[in-house]
C-alpha cells in the first residue's frame, strides 16, 4: 500500500488517480475529506507524530502493510497563514513523515519539497538559466525556508539509515486543465509570471513525477526540479529573458518556448518526460 499524505489537495488528487490507475493500492491521510468519495480516506493531523506513527502503522482496512509514503499535505504557499505557522506546520509534518516511515522500516518516500527553494519570486535574479539542482537553496519566505529544512533533513535521515529513499520533488506552480483557460491574461506583461521564471506543471505531470520517483531504485536523499516542458508565455523565453532578466547568463541554446526549470535531471534519472501543455489540451 501506498499512503499520499496531501491526497485531498491539488497535487494529492492527481497523485491517488494516477497511481490507482497504475495498480497501486492508494490510501489518502488527510485533515481534508476527499472529492471524490471513492478514495479510500483516513483524517490524520500530520503535525501530530502520535498520530502520524499510528497512521502509518495501520488504520484497520484503511491502511495496511505500507511499502512506500508521499508526502504532499503542507500549507502550500506563501502567504496562507502567518510566516511562523507555516513554517511550523511544514517543518513539523515532514520531520513526523520522515522520522514515523524510519521507526517503521517504510524506505521508499517521495515528499513535494519547491520550486521556491530555487529563490522565488526571483526578485533577485537566478545566478542563470535554466535554474537547477546545481546551486545552493536560496530561500525567500518561511514557506521556503520550511521546504529547505525538509531537504536537509532528508539528507540526514538518509545518512542514518543509508538503504532509506527520500525524493524530494521541487514541484513547479501546479495547474489543472481548467486553469488553463486564465493563460491569456498572462500574456500582456512580462513581468507578470517572471516570478518563477514562467513556469507551471500540469498536475498530471506532477503525478506522473511523483510515481517515477516511487518506482526507481535510488537509495539516498535525491531533489529534482519538475516542470512542465514550456513556459506560460506565447513570447519566446529570448524575448522574455531580454526585457526582463538581461544580465543573467544563458548556460546554453534555449529553445523558444522551452521550461526555464531546468529538467534534464528529473530526465535522465527518472525518466520523466511532461506529456501536458497548456498549448494542447489533451
Amino acid at each position: 500500500m501506498i499512503i499520499v499524505t496531501g491526497g485531498s489537495g491539488q497535487a494529492g488528487r492527481a497523485c491517488v488517480a494516477d497511481l490507482t490507475a497504475h495498480g497501486y493500492d492508494v490510501t489518502s491521510v488527510d485533515l481534508a475529506l476527499p472529492a471524490d468519495p471513492s478514495v479510500r480516506h483516513s483524517r490524520v493531523d500530520l503535525t501530530d507524530f502520535g498520530q502520524t506513527v499510528a497512521a502509518f502503522s495501520g488504520i484497520d482496512d484503511r491502511v495496511c502493510g505500507v511499502t512506500g509514503i508521499v508526502h504532499l499535505a503542507a500549507i502550500r504557499a506563501p502567504g496562507l497563514a502567518p510566516n511562523h505557522v507555516t513554517f511550523e506546520v511544514n517543518a513539523v509534518s515532514t520531520y513526523n513523515v520522515f522520522e514515523a516511515a524510519r521507526q517503521l522500516g517504510i524506505k521508499n518516500l517521495v515528499w513535494a519539497s519547491s520550486e521556491t527553494v530555487l529563490g522565488l519570486p526571483f526578485d533577485i535574479p537566478p545566478p542563470y538559466v535554466p535554474v537547477d539542482e546545481e546551486y545552493p537553496g536560496r530561500p525567500e519566505s518561511a514557506y521556503s525556508l520550511s521546504k529547505l529544512v525538509g531537504e536537509v533533513m532528508a539528507e540526514q535521515f538518509c545518512r542514518w539509515d543509508p538503504a532509506l529513499k527520500i525524493v524530494g520533488l521541487r514541484l513547479s506552480n501546479v495547474m489543472d486543465p481548467e486553469d488553463y483557460a486564465r493563460f491569456g491574461s498572462f500574456q500582456g506583461d512580462a513581468t507578470a509570471r517572471k516570478w518563477n521564471l514562467w513556469g507551471y506543471i500540469d498536475a498530471r505531470d506532477a503525478a506522473q513525477a511523483i510515481r517515477l520517483s516511487l518506482e526507481s531504485s535510488l537509495t539516498g536523499a535525491h531533489v529534482f526540479v519538475i516542470a512542465g516542458v514550456d513556459t506560460v508565455m506565447d513570447r519566446p523565453n529570448g524575448e522574455l529573458l531580454d526585457e526582463v532578466f538581461p544580465d543573467v547568463p544563458r548556460r546554453r541554446d534555449i529553445e523558444h518556448h522551452e521550461t526555464l526549470l531546468g529538467i534534464e535531471k528529473a530526465r535522465r534519472v527518472l525518466g520523466y518526460e511532461p506529456r501536458h501543455s497548456w498549448r494542447s489540451t489533451s
